[in-house]
């Protein structure tokens, strides 16, 4: 191993070999950001590509969606979905659907559970 010479002040001291352990702990997790960075985008191109090869067309919102995603999990399940789906609502599932969120499928249940009620009391 090279040693490694140094202009730092205080050399061979204990503040100098934590300056170069945080460095290098840092260029590393900047690395590693970068890394994950280049598959999000990667796997959001992709997305785009096969949607458009599919002829499945995106809104310029659900295109910046797709493009500002970072989560990996979510591009590669929406990936998954676009090999199959005929539009683009069952690629983002429940919640690419307009006028579809948490409040309305809560609403919609409630609105089966009092039928299922209406029924079983008849």
């Amino acid at each position: 191993m090279a040693a490694r010479s140094s202009y730092f002040p205080g050399r061979g001291t204990l503040f100098e070999e934590r300056f170069f352990a945080g460095k290098a702990e840092g260029q590393a997790e900047g690395k590693a950001e970068g890394k994950a960075e280049g598959r999000a985008e990667g796997l959001a191109s992709a997305l785009v590509r096969v949607l458009e090869g599919r002829k499945i067309a995106l809104s310029a919102a659900e295109r910046e969606r797709v493009i500002a995603c970072t989560d990996l999990d979510a591009l590669g399940v929406w990936l998954d979905r676009a090999l199959d789906a005929v539009t683009v609502h069952e690629v983002f599932g429940e919640e690419g659907r307009p006028g579809v969120g948490a409040e309305a499928e809560a609403s919609e249940a409630s609105v089966s559970a009092g039928t299922s009620e209406e029924r079983a009391a008849s």
